[in-house]
Formats: structure tokens, C-alpha cells, sequence
């Protein structure tokens, strides 16, 4: 089995976790880059891995994936200048906080010849692919409407969100860039790009930041409508999908691992059962579809086009909670 060279930059909570699922592969040898001396040694003493502490001078070298895990700023810039030093990409959620470098962050794509794929990891999750298939099937014809609700307490969690990215919207932070995008995101790959958004939000509870924790969301989709709720600071962590079509309904119950199937006039839930998925297989599973992408595989990941998507639905819902009015996604720009 071939092994890739693989460079984490940003070796934060999730980079950290990259880099360890990464490993768990067997399929990569993996390099930490961060220019915090302190979490390089964190990294070279609990995963043994070579470290690096600038991503530019790294980029010199002979990897042939770059993992980008640092704040939302840097992720277009750093995604373009990988690609153009000829590496394969996975970058972290969400793309940016703007569009700024979008277009060129395409043409680098595309001039590159290499693959690039976004770290939504909702994707992979084998309880989503498998009620996604069942929709796209068409067994209950054309989704009309969909409901997402979603609630954790966050502190629980990242403990740190104060000290971190999170705090500020202009690094990625808040309910709606940093939690709501991964359902948004996954919600798209079934009924399509939000076309506008309506949103209101609030910071109602998280202590020590001023950014949402909370907040309603209705989407129009093509041929579709959808609403998401979402809080952080609940005591369960539950998150529940639900598809509605006039032949029946889907729904996903990610905290039951499982979904079912009701269709119109039988009276009663069909149940699918899922095993538990313990935290990293995800991420172990996300690495492995990476790892397969390079190597000529059919994508099972996030595209470009699709975060790009998500982006403005970010941006949107944002622009729409500070104006009180719907906002239509192809108004945006950079």
C-alpha cells in the first residue's frame, strides 16, 4: 500500500486531530507545522512526528498533502499557495469568513491538476450516507421541506471556545460559522445551494464571548424550503433531520444512531439501526477518503464548489440577522 507524506498546518484542537487520524490510517506519514513552539512539542512528544514551524518554508519540501487547520482567514490564501506549490489540499470548515481570494482559490484548482476536498466531515458519517441514498433514490419523490434541530452545551465540548477562534466572527467564530455550517452544508448536498436566508440569532447564554449562540434560520432552496434551529448550550447533545416529500417523510436521529423511513399512510416509523461511532472514526474515515481522492478514487468529501455554497449561506444568515430581512446568496460579493 502506497503511504502519503501529509503536512498539518495549525495543530489546534482539530488540527491535532487530523493529524492523529491521519495516523491512524496506516496510509500516511505525517508532519505537524504550527508556529507555536509549545503545541509543535505537545505534537512531537505524544504523536513522535516530525515538526515544522513555518508553513511557507514547509510547502518547499516533498509532501504531497497539506492539511489546513488554522483560522478561517487563512484558508483561502494558504489553500492557493499550497496548490500552486503542487500539493493536494484538505482544508478545514468553514472556506473563509469572506469571499475575498474565492476566484482564485478556483483557478488554482483547476490550473493545479490536484485535488482539493473541505473538511465538512458530516459527509462521511455512514448514517448520513445512507438516508441520503435512500432520498436520492426518489422512493417518496421530491423533497419539499426539512427541519433541522441541533443543541449541545459547547462548553462541554471545547472547553476553550473562549480563548478561541470562536469568539470572534471575523476568525470563523459563533454558532452559525463555526456549528449550523456543518448541517447547513450536508442539508445542500440533498436539496440543493441556499438561494436566500432569513436569520436571527443571539448570544443568550455561552459566558465570556458576545458572538451567537443561538439561532433560527429559514432557507429557500430550488425547489424547496428549510428551517434550522440550533443552540450551545443545552444539556443533550441531540441533533434530529427531518425530510419531508408528499409520498412520506425521512427522519435522522444522529444522538439514536438511526433514521427511518415513514411513508405516506403506513401509520408508523421504519427504523435503521446504526452502530455507535466512536469520536475519531469519523475523522479516521474522512482521512481514508482523502487519501483515496489522491489516489484517483471517486470524491466521497466536500468539494470546492459546495463550501463555496456554504460560504455564502454563512455570510448570508449573518448579513440577514444584522438587517432583520431575507438576503439572497447571489447578492453577495467580495
Amino acid at each position: 500500500m502506497a503511504r502519503h507524506s501529509v503536512l498539518v498546518i495549525g495543530c489546534g484542537s482539530i488540527g491535532e486531530r487530523h493529524l492523529r487520524c491521519f495516523q491512524k490510517t496506516g496510509r500516511a506519514d505525517v508532519t505537524a507545522c504550527d508556529a507555536n513552539p509549545a503545541l509543535l512539542q505537545k505534537m512531537k512528544d505524544t504523536y513522535q512526528v516530525p515538526v515544522i514551524t513555518d508553513w511557507q518554508t514547509a510547502l518547499a519540501g516533498k509532501f504531497d498533502a497539506v492539511v489546513i487547520c488554522t483560522p478561517a482567514p487563512l484558508h483561502i490564501p494558504m489553500a492557493t499557495q499550497a496548490l500552486d506549490a503542487g500539493r493536494h489540499v484538505l482544508v478545514e470548515k468553514p472556506l473563509s469568513q469572506s469571499l475575498e481570494g474565492l476566484d482564485g482559490l478556483f483557478k488554482a484548482r483547476d490550473r493545479s491538476g490536484r485535488q482539493l476536498a473541505v473538511a465538512y466531515v458530516l459527509h462521511i458519517y455512514a448514517i448520513l450516507a445512507e438516508a441520503r441514498e435512500f432520498i436520492r433514490r426518489g422512493d417518496f419523490g421530491p423533497v419539499r421541506q426539512a427541519t433541522v434541530i441541533t443543541g449541545q452545551s459547547f462548553p462541554f465540548f471545547r472547553p476553550a471556545y473562549a480563548q478561541t477562534y470562536y469568539r470572534d466572527h471575523r476568525t470563523g467564530g459563533g454558532a452559525i460559522q463555526d456549528a449550523l455550517t456543518h448541517s447547513v452544508n450536508w442539508v445542500e448536498s440533498i436539496l440543493g445551494p441556499s438561494e436566500s436566508v432569513l436569520c436571527d440569532c443571539d448570544h443568550l447564554e455561552l459566558p465570556g464571548v458576545e458572538v451567537e449562540d443561538t439561532a433560527h434560520v429559514s432557507t429557500r432552496h430550488a425547489n424547496a424550503m428549510a428551517t434550522f434551529a440550533i443552540n450551545q448550550f443545552q444539556a443533550p447533545n441531540e441533533t434530529t433531520y427531518q425530510f419531508n416529500t408528499a409520498l412520506g417523510s425521512v427522519k435522522i436521529e444522529m444522538h439514536q444512531a438511526r433514521w427511518g423511513t415513514y411513508a405516506k399512510d403506513s401509520g408508523a416509523w421504519t427504523w435503521h439501526d446504526m452502530p455507535p461511532v466512536e469520536r475519531d472514526t469519523p475523522f479516521v474515515n474522512q482521512a481514508n477518503a482523502f487519501l483515496d481522492q489522491l489516489e484517483g478514487q471517486p470524491s466521497r468529501l466536500c468539494s470546492l464548489e459546495a463550501a463555496a455554497h456554504t460560504l455564502r449561506f454563512n455570510l448570508a444568515a449573518l448579513a440577514s440577522a444584522k438587517s432583520g430581512a431575507r438576503v439572497v446568496c447571489a447578492s453577495l460579493h467580495a
